[in-house]
């Protein structure tokens, strides 16, 4: 496995949003620091040239969104893949959802056969399993706890309220101390953006993370509720996969999610490693 000090390109890590890209690396450095390893992010939103720079400079680990890690393989000369040992899909079922399943096959295509390969991913659909096949030989399958769980230490309750009071509830909940670090999700962009705004008029300190902003805004405003600068994340379910952000102690789904996966991993961003957490929804006339 990972004993020996790693080569250049040694392994390609595949994540759905550029948020999760940026923490994996942030993870990896750390504990590959003893070792020296060498990490290179690669998503969009940031400069193409300064990337090259980075990749020229044999890291060990790419970690990237697989839109971008197509652009480089086939227009970076410099960049090339015979030394990938290892091949990680994190978020397999958000990659696939996300219509990144062609872009996945070609960079597949790329590397060695002879690699390892791990796909993590929260639930297997069809388009999850056809790809453990096409991806992996002889694979084994690790199962940990049942679909749709929750943690036992997440108190889940919701509010039945008028849609157009739902600014008005809002507030109310917030100045009633419901936590101390909170992430509330929003549908749309849109909404994200009004939802800020409204809690900043209102004197909170709050951020917003969502798909119109730059690469730069989103990292900036994740480092400020990471950093406790903010108190209120308001976010698109891009901020639902994988984000860790340990001290969350409640999550508001202003509006409902989808299906239930997206709200298992709403709700996940609350109660981790043994902490108590809450989740509230908020359900109106129009959600039933």
């Amino acid at each position: 496995m990972f004993y020996c000090r790693p080569t250049p390109y040694f392994a390609i890590i595949l994540s759905p949003t550029r948020e999760l890209c940026v923490q994996i690396s942030e993870h990896l450095k750390a504990l590959g620091a003893d070792i020296g390893l060498k990490t290179a992010v690669i998503v969009g939103g940031l400069d193409i040239n300064t990337q090259v720079k980075v990749l020229n400079n044999n890291p060990h680990v790419i970690i990237g969104t697989p839109g971008k890690l197509i652009y480089h393989i086939e227009n970076t000369k410099s960049f090339k893949l015979s030394n990938v040992r290892f091949l990680v899909m994190d978020e397999a079922d958000k990659l696939l959802s996300m219509d990144f399943e062609k872009e996945i096959n070609r960079i597949i295509e790329a590397l060695p056969h002879e690699r390892n390969t791990f796909l993590f991913s929260a639930t297997m659909t069809n388009k999850v399993e056809k790809l453990e096949r096409a991806s992996l030989k002889d694979p084994v399958k690790v199962e940990v706890g049942k679909k749709y769980q929750t943690v036992e230490n997440l108190v889940q309750e919701y509010l039945f309220i008028p849609a157009k009071y739902k600014e008005v509830y809002l507030a109310y909940i917030l100045g009633s101390k419901i936590g101390n670090e909170i992430i509330i999700f929003t549908a749309t962009c849109i909404n994200a953006n009004r939802v800020c705004l409204f809690l900043r008029k209102l004197e909170y300190k709050a951020v917003t993370i969502n798909g119109q902003m730059s690469q730069s805004r989103r990292l900036g405003s994740l480092a400020r509720f990471k950093g406790k600068e903010s108190k209120i994340l308001v976010a698109t379910d891009v901020a639902s996969r994988g984000l860790d952000i340990p001290e969350v102690d409640c999550v508001i789904n202003y509006a409902l999610p989808m299906n239930p996966k997206d709200y298992i991993h709403r709700v996940g961003r609350t109660a981790r490693a043994g902490r108590a957490g809450r989740a509230l929804t908020f359900v109106t006339q129009y959600d039933v």
